[in-house]
């Protein structure tokens, strides 16, 4: 029996070193490249090892033109993305609107869309889908996964109609992922894995999810690639969560520099990407800061993103096709990141690259 049990380990461990080696082997597909012939200066990008193990980061990863020219810490590493997650809902509309299956000017009424007691009113229920789609549905109805600065800020409901005001609103992005399921008939986690992870050769995210009640004390999040977050006392329609690897969320954000396109194959279709990464609505005008559908614009610095909480940032700059993607571990119990702690690294970045010597 001790034979069985230590031969049994023994297998599993030469399994585990099998599927390690693929996917470094598959990893290896992404064309490294020195910093140099990026652009940048060695010597000055440098500097960011010490000050990213000393602020807090748990990886970062830089992808100029599809070759990889930086990466620090465990890429391969799963992470709860927080809001970025509002950005990879964003490629499954684009796809499941040109398939004619989402109808971006169907209303809530239409597609029978309520909430909990005293539910939407009429008004309410005339927002459209893309209202949603734009954070502009005048929707201020309590939602799953609000943070306590999301509590304070929220509008009074009835104060905006339909279309007319932007706002951050966690109520409009949960209940996309329901109506995309709901005119869909697929998971989100699922739709993601199949109509973009695997077509672009994520490594790490194979669509597995779970979901919790937070009503229940005692409840344990899922250490899966996504789950659901139920809080039935402020809204029937959850979050929906993502982990993923740094190399994965480098990956999406490639597609998305790449104008959707894979490996010759359209994704996520070319003209979506562009509308929806368009200044739609203007957050501050002073620093160029704006929102398109689920991305975050930043005309001074000509690139589209998105943050998450904690310190997660995947940044995109189209016209050199840069990818930045920077992840924090927010689950191991320590300090945070502090919000700040990321302008600093675009201060070594950018001021490491050669034109600027």
């Amino acid at each position: 029996m001790l034979r069985f049990i230590r031969n049994s380990i023994f297998t599993m461990i030469a399994l585990l070193v099998v599927i390690s080696t693929a996917a470094i082997a598959q990893d290896n597909q992404l064309t490294r490249i020195t910093p140099e012939q990026a652009g940048f200066s060695s010597e000055k990008l440098s500097k960011l090892d010490k000050y990213l193990n000393d602020c807090g980061s748990s990886s970062l990863l830089i992808i100029s033109d599809g070759k990889v020219f930086y990466e620090w810490g465990d890429i391969h590493k799963k992470y709860l993305i927080h809001s970025i997650r509002k950005a990879i809902l964003n490629s499954l509309y684009g796809i499941y609107i040109e398939k004619g299956i989402i109808d971006t000017t169907a209303t809530l009424a239409e597609i029978g869309i309520d909430d909990i007691a005293p539910g939407l009113t009429e008004l309410e229920k005339s927002a459209k889908v893309i209202d949603l789609l734009k954070s502009r549905s005048g929707i201020y109805h309590k939602a799953a996964a609000e943070s306590p600065g999301m509590v304070k800020s929220r509008p009074k409901r009835g104060s905006s109609k339909p279309g007319e005001a932007y706002y951050y609103n966690n109520w409009d992005f949960n209940t996309l992922g329901a109506i995309f399921e709901k005119l869909t008939g697929k998971s989100i986690f699922t739709a993601f894995y199949e109509d973009v992870a695997q077509p672009i050769g994520m490594l790490q995210y194979k669509g597995i999810y779970d979901s919790i009640n937070t009503s229940n004390p005692n409840v344990k999040i899922p250490e899966t690639d996504g789950y659901y977050q139920y809080e039935p006392s402020k809204s029937k329609y959850p979050a929906y969560h993502f982990r993923m690897s740094t190399y994965d969320l480098g990956l999406y954000g490639m597609l998305y520099a790449n104008k959707g396109k894979w490996k010759g194959k359209q994704i996520v279709p070319e003209k979506w990407i562009e509308y929806s990464t368009e200044p739609l609505s203007i957050v501050n005008e002073e620093y160029g800061i704006a929102r398109g559908i689920l991305w975050g614009v930043n005309l001074k610095y000509a690139c589209f993103g998105h943050s998450g909480y904690g310190g997660q940032l995947l940044r995109i700059y189209p016209n050199s096709k840069l990818v930045f993607v920077h992840v924090v571990n927010t689950e191991d119990g320590k300090k945070l990141f502090p919000e700040n702690n990321i302008y600093p690294i675009f201060g070594i970045l950018f001021g490491a690259k050669i034109d600027n010597n």
